[in-house]
């Protein structure tokens, strides 16, 4: 009920609800692409013909660049070793790669792969401030020749980025990722070494491999990594991609070796010092990655570093950010994993703890000697609080005069503006009286309606519900028992023929009904829902009525009614059938107040985990159960899917897929049971899959939207939802299945 028309879904927060969501979301994809797990398919073409491929450049010199657009090649000079590293920086292997070299004194060449550098800047900058040099090796270590143009210079940009991130450097070196001797550039791939040669670029190739990748042994890898006959060469190892065990034991004696045979070391700008030496005395400048010429003391003052250049201001803080979004990735993504581990867990676990509760409170409840007390026959009040209620009155007020139980019904309008109370007063039920009052909202009504009753023991429900003719009985029985204060009803959707209903429809069975059987057996029943519900009359005026503090008054009278020491039980066999929202919207806002004022109610009556005795049993039991079950497992269980999503894309599509399968039946299952406890048909359960991925996502955003509300002290006001009247007056619960 509200005092002013329905308002819209207040956008800022829900802009924040949204932001958050997009925010996990970008940091996973980020984290997925630094793992390389997109595109990384590690596919080498074979076969393919070099037709297009001058032979000058297949049979050339492993340097390969385009000075002034023409293709050329260098050799490394004779008994010269430049030792290149592919693959890294990896956080085991590259660091005492690192500590080889220098305890040898030699500089190494290290073609990187910008995700791993963005991981791991440290490493480095410890490369370049020792002396070695850096390339680029791709950003998620793909073969180009399979990729758009668009693709291969994304691929070279990020890894720019990364190292100016890093190091505050660019480079003008380049290794492709399966490359290896000039002889394998094929017609594919060609093109892509001369799109990079445009931009500055120099192509490394090698001379040697040392194959230490395929961990053949110490010997082995030496042998081959050593040139004949006193040629230089360029000399490839790894210093990441797997076990490298072999090529850290295999460095030194090789270093050794080869210093033993006269050979010196030098990184791939020592290779072609002469040559740039040659071009900057002509006056030219060095092509940078742009195509552009390079002022020559823009370059690193170490002529073994000739290859890097200092990172402009631009890309230095473009490369700041990106490391900072990685870092916040590479921080995020374990945590996640953690605490959905421990989401999982809870989810798990709950379900577990309802089918055995449930389970014994069904066996407890229908066995046939089970019985509170004295069977209840007086009359009982029935309070209707309604406000704007023409579509649903009538349905309302007929279920009532078919009550089996002695009744009488005390319709409170609240400010109604539509005709409600005259169509009450025009029905000429005898047990029926209408009371006006100005609108005040639903507690004030409801408040009325306890001081208008007659008898001890009041029902009340909504204005868009309907009762079964046993519905009244039924739910009066327990209070034979002088302890209950109050009994919460089994609320049924009467409008579940459509997609939004049925998703409604198994959330009341499972999430709400099956809830309340375990809370039951635990004596700390968190709600009496507002479309069904008795209560001492007594027991409501000693707590203080239905409180206005929070918008969640079933949960607050509810939570006041442990705290006094009354007993509040369920009867799973009192049926009402409500109109659950019909839309998007509707929902929202129902779920959005119901969430946040739940929110309100613990945190009114958070004191209570301090009571004790009978009174404190909901704050040490109930409490606990609430804020795991409908606060923090709610808000984390939905990233579950986004989760798995992530582990299809980046990790092990088939095994994801499996897992999130093996969840859905096990939440599959315990739904069957619920069906099966509340007779109800199965063929809703066919709309689960189709729950779990949307509806489920939807409640996340409005747990998120009220959280953010609370965060922020935002107020919300009750928001009158539009009824349709389709939920008709049922003879007994199977008719309105």
């Amino acid at each position: 009920m509200s005092r002013s028309r329905p308002s819209a879904i207040p956008g800022p927060r829900v802009v924040i609800a949204l932001l958050l969501l997009l925010g996990l979301v970008s940091v996973m994809l980020l984290d997925g692409y630094l793992r390389a797990e997109i595109g990384n398919d590690q596919r080498i073409r074979s076969g393919a013909s070099s037709s297009k491929v001058p032979d000058s450049v297949l049979d050339g010199g492993p340097l390969l660049s385009f000075p002034g657009g023409t293709a050329r090649t260098q050799s490394v000079p004779d008994r010269t070793i430049v030792l290149t590293f592919d693959d890294g920086p990896d956080p085991e292997w590259t660091g005492k790669v690192l500590d080889v070299l220098d305890d040898n004194d030699v500089p190494g060449t290290f073609f990187l792969v910008g995700s791993m550098v963005s991981r791991y800047p440290d490493l480095v900058r410890e490369m370049v401030d020792g002396g070695n040099e850096v390339g680029v090796h791709t950003f998620t270590h793909i073969d180009l020749s399979y990729r758009s143009a668009s693709r291969v210079t994304r691929e070279i940009a990020q890894t720019q980025l990364a190292l100016a991130g890093a190091a505050g450097i660019t480079t003008t070196l380049f290794r492709a990722p399966y490359s290896s001797t000039n002889d394998a550039i094929d017609n594919y791939s060609w093109p892509v070494y001369k799109k990079l040669g445009a931009l500055g670029y120099t192509s490394v190739f090698i001379d040697t491999d040392s194959e230490d990748w395929q961990q053949p042994g110490v010997d082995e890898i030496i042998d081959l990594a050593t040139p004949k006959s006193g040629k230089g060469a360029s000399v490839l190892f790894h210093d990441s991609g797997g076990d490298r065990e072999q090529t850290l034991e295999a460095l030194p004696r090789y270093i050794k070796k080869m210093k033993a045979q006269g050979y010196t070391f030098t990184t791939v700008s020592g290779a072609q010092q002469q040559d740039e030496q040659a071009q900057s005395q002509a006056g030219q400048g060095t092509p940078d990655r742009a195509g552009q010429a390079v002022d020559p003391a823009a370059s690193a003052s170490d002529p073994e570093q000739a290859a890097h250049r200092r990172a402009d201001a631009t890309t230095l803080w473009e490369g700041r950010a990106l490391l900072a979004a990685v870092a916040v990735a590479e921080w995020t993504m374990p945590g996640l994993a953690a605490l959905l581990t421990v989401v999982g867990v809870a989810v798990l676990g709950r379900f577990g703890l309802m089918l055995v509760l449930a389970r014994s409170h069904y066996r407890r409840r229908n066995r046939r000697r089970f019985v509170r007390g004295p069977a209840v026959i007086g009359p009982v009040s029935v309070i209707v609080p309604a406000y704007n209620e023409k579509e649903c009155i009538a349905h309302t007020l007929g279920s009532l005069a078919s009550s089996t139980h002695p009744i009488e019904i005390i319709l409170v309008d609240d400010g109604s503006t539509d005709g409600t109370p005259e169509i009450a007063e025009s029905l000429g039920l005898p047990n029926l009286r209408v009371v006006r009052q100005e609108n005040a909202g639903k507690s004030a009504a409801l408040n009325n309606g306890v001081r208008q009753a007659r008898y001890d023991i009041v029902v009340m429900m909504d204005g868009d519900t309907v009762f079964e003719p046993e519905t009244v009985h039924r739910l009066v029985q327990p209070f034979g028992d002088p302890a209950v204060g109050a009994v919460a009803g089994n609320a049924k959707v009467g409008n579940r023929n459509t997609v939004i209903g049925a998703w409604q429809h198994i959330e009341y069975v499972m999430g709400f009904n099956l809830d309340r059987r375990m809370y039951d057996l635990l004596r700390c029943m968190p709600t009496i829902p507002g479309a069904i519900g008795a209560f001492r009359r007594r027991a409501v005026l000693a707590v203080g009525g239905m409180s206005e503090d929070t918008l969640a008054e079933d949960t607050d009278i509810t939570i006041a009614l442990h705290r006094a020491g009354w007993r509040v039980v369920y009867a799973e066999h009192a049926r009402a059938w409500t109109e659950a929202p019909a839309s998007l919207g509707q929902l929202w806002r129902q779920r959005y107040r119901w969430s946040y004022g739940t929110m309100q109610a613990l945190w009114k009556h958070r004191r209570s985990v301090t009571d004790r005795g009978p009174s404190g049993r909901f704050g040490r039991v109930g409490m606990p159960l609430v804020v795991l079950f409908q606060i923090v497992t709610p808000l984390f269980a939905p990233l579950i899917d986004v989760f798995t999503l992530y582990a299809m894309l980046f990790v092990d599509f088939r095994a994801s897929l499996l897992a999130w399968l093996a969840i859905l039946l096990v939440q599959l299952l315990c739904a069957a049971y619920a069906f099966r406890l509340d007779r109800e048909k199965y063929r809703y359960l066919l709309m689960m899959p189709l729950q779990q991925l949307a509806y489920r996502q939807l409640m996340y955003l409005v747990l998120i939207h009220s959280c953010v509300t609370a965060a922020t002290g935002g107020r919300l006001r009750w928001q009158k939802l539009k009824r349709t009247g389709v939920v008709g007056s049922p003879t007994s619960g199977t008719e309105s299945r």
